[in-house]
């Protein structure tokens, strides 16, 4: 059984990574891996790889950043030769970015079984592109892997096929799991000269926060307060810095003393900045899940959130945009302490394992 494997962007690096390694134990499966080219950058894409122990992808389409429509729109022209070129009985795409939505859309008009893993999440929120992308693929996806129950639950209320569904867990903390060691062997800390548990952690790269001079201001106001007392440390997404440029706000972010804009970090030397963190504010929702594992408090720079288990079990909080919402989770997030943080069902480093499991079943 041939199974085509693909990944785009950063995001989806963590989740296939478990996947390639899970289906050694399948002799009857034949992955390839497929690079569509969505992040092509070093500190964005190879160094993913390399650090995850990710195989080389059997082909890359190299399609590079471009706006939603032409993007997408590149990737299907690309991906279709491949799928008619190497004919597999399966795609399977993971997470919501263009890529996915992209190469679920060729695979299915061609009659190639489809498959979502991290199928369900919604934020009900469909300005955000990643919920139309999640919407769409799941509408033509014929099995979907579902990491909590709201994702169940929101399948079955848009009618999908119970037998097409599996809570299979979460693959984004296989890989957190499977690179703790080697994380903890950083050196991330001692180059930034930060203390254990002395400062907050930040990403920030959603178009909704980062796009508009006065949302980002008024973030601006609230982590100009939070680096009062702890400093701020920021990995930027490149689009981000570009933003910050535009919008005029660099002077307005140098002046906040204890603020630190850094370049983007490898997988293993951020989850060593997040494991150390006091709290992480972010609008990201890969590293809502991710410091729910690692027990670190984290406050959501955002109305709301496709992975509400995050907050079911106490370590996330949704903060919004105003400053002083953001800086009334920061305080509670402050009274936090790791043994209130819960673990969600099956999020246990086998997720991949079970995919594998039950995709082999096709064969």
């Amino acid at each position: 059984m041939r199974i085509i494997n693909i990944v785009g962007a950063r995001p989806n690096f963590m989740k296939i990574a478990p996947l390639m390694r899970a289906y050694t134990a399948h002799a009857e499966i034949e992955p390839l891996l497929i690079h569509t080219g969505q992040h092509y950058d070093h500190a964005m894409s190879r160094l993913f790889f390399d650090e995850l122990g990710i195989p080389r992808p059997d082909l890359n389409l190299e399609v590079g950043s471009a706006s939603h429509a032409v993007q997408t729109a590149e990737i299907m022209l690309r991906f279709e030769k491949v799928c008619l070129e190497r004919v597999p009985d399966w795609v399977v795409v993971v997470g919501d970015v263009n890529s996915t939505v992209a190469c679920g859309l060729v695979a299915v008009k061609l009659g190639i079984k489809l498959a979502h893993v991290e199928a369900g999440l919604r934020s009900f929120d469909r300005s955000m592109p990643e919920e139309v992308n999640r919407l769409l693929t799941d509408s033509i996806s014929d099995l979907l892997f579902v990491t909590e129950d709201s994702g169940m639950r929101n399948l079955e209320q848009e009618g999908v096929a119970p037998a097409k569904v599996h809570l299979v867990g979460n693959v984004m903390i296989d890989t957190l799991l499977a690179n703790r060691e080697k994380a903890d062997a950083s050196r991330v800390l001692d180059d930034l000269g930060l203390d254990d548990r002395g400062f907050a952690a930040l990403t920030l790269h959603r178009p909704s926060n980062v796009d508009d001079s006065a949302i980002f201001g008024g973030l601006l106001d609230a982590f100009e307060e939070i680096a009062v007392q702890m400093p701020i440390i920021f990995p930027a997404h490149p689009r981000t810095v570009k933003q910050i440029d535009s919008l005029g706000l660099g002077d307005r972010l140098s002046a906040i003393e204890r603020l630190r804009v850094i370049d983007p970090l490898g997988y293993l030397d951020f989850l060593k900045l997040m494991a150390h963190a006091r709290v992480v504010l972010t609008d990201s929702g890969g590293i809502q899940e991710e410091t729910t594992i690692l027990k670190v408090p984290c406050v959501t720079l955002r109305e709301n959130t496709e992975r509400p288990v995050t907050c079911d079990v106490g370590g996330n909080q949704l903060a919004g945009i105003d400053p002083e919402r953001i800086l009334e989770a920061y305080r509670k997030a402050l009274t936090i302490v790791p043994e209130q943080i819960g673990t969600p069902p099956l999020w246990d480093g086998k997720a991949a394992e079970r995919i594998a499991g039950l995709l082999a079943r096709e064969a």
